[in-house]
């Protein structure tokens, strides 16, 4: 790999430094796994109490809803993992290395991917963010064509051929034995959400099956990945790796929602900060973006710009008049 962005943000890195002490660095990575794991038991209930009440609740206006939860759940397990691949749900240690790697199953199961291939395609796409041949999302991922129904097929069950075609074309490059682990994680995954389906039809039948499980996984779970995905890396400014990601605004409902995973932007320029400290940072990098004429995006703006007004991936989409530097208060 060339580590593309860790060459062409030196500068960038440095400038971000100077608005911080070695304290409130400190602070800010500090590891919280109580705070952690709250926020787990936190998804876990919300999926478990959706999926009563869908299975209870026959009513289309009590039960879309429930699976509309279900499935943003479901898409935030891969947040969490996210975190394991970052190593910041523990402190370091030996102990805590095997139970990252533990979690890291657990996490990867609701979705039914693989941990060790999100790891490595992770990990890959944050040293060469801002490539367009070297980023593994972005070269395999990414729409090829402008064109509304190709990009509009990612809210769709769609999402799941394309994106495990990207995988596997990536993974046709990794070393042998990755491959073979891989190949055996997914298949361990793709068996649990079989069982899964087969016990909600066997529990309830084709309708409690509908609600608690194709529909939340195969309607609701695109959508949630395709939005947050819009909110990464699509409108950005080539020329600035300060902005080789999405400025998002942050709020409560998002942050909730996405488990802190629409602060993207944030997140590359420092992995290592816990997903609960990512709204601080954000308030803490006012000036910074201030200084640079930076505006901050809401969802609602990003889809109509890529959707409506066709804006192509990887570049910068103009800043509509409603956009608007993040508030000190947000």
């Amino acid at each position: 790999m060339s580590r593309y962005y860790p060459e062409h943000a030196r500068e960038l890195k440095r400038e971000l430094l100077a608005y911080f002490d070695h304290a409130e660095l400190r602070e800010l990575h500090q590891l919280r796994p109580g705070r952690h794991f709250l926020i787990v038991a936190r998804q876990i209930l919300i999926l478990v109490l959706a999926a009563a009440g869908a299975v209870y609740y026959t009513n289309p206006l009590i039960w879309i809803p429930l699976a509309v939860a279900m499935g943003f759940t479901i898409f935030n397990f891969t947040v969490l993992l996210h975190e394991v691949v970052h190593l910041a749900v523990f402190p370091s240690s030996r102990t805590n290395l095997w139970l990252n790697r533990v979690l890291g199953y657990f996490y990867a199961f609701p979705s039914g991917i693989s941990a060790s291939q999100f790891t490595k395609w992770h990990l890959d796409h944050h040293a060469e963010l801002g490539s367009s041949t070297q980023d593994p999302k972005r070269f395999h991922l990414s729409p090829k064509q402008n064109k509304r129904w190709l990009k509009l097929l990612y809210f769709t069950p769609a999402l799941f051929v394309i994106y495990f075609k990207a995988a596997a074309k990536e993974t046709a490059t990794y070393q042998l034995d990755m491959q073979k682990q891989i190949k055996r994680e997914r298949l361990f995954t793709i068996l649990f959400q079989f069982s899964l389906m087969g016990l909600s039809y066997l529990l309830g039948g084709a309708g409690v099956m509908l609600r608690v499980y194709v529909v939340p996984m195969f309607l609701v779970f695109p959508i949630a990945f395709a939005l947050n995905r819009l909110g990464q890396h699509y409108n950005i400014r080539p020329e600035d790796p300060a902005q080789w990601s999405t400025l998002v605004r942050s709020s409560w409902f998002w942050n909730f929602w996405f488990l802190y995973s629409n602060l993207h932007l944030e997140h590359h320029y420092f992995p290592g900060v816990p997903f609960y400290n990512l709204p601080i940072l954000q308030k803490r990098l006012q000036p910074f973006y201030s200084k640079r004429g930076m505006k901050a995006y809401g969802y609602g703006e990003l889809l109509y710009r890529y959707i409506i007004l066709n804006g192509t991936p990887h570049t910068d989409w103009q800043p509509a008049k409603s956009a608007r530097a993040i508030p000190a208060t947000a």
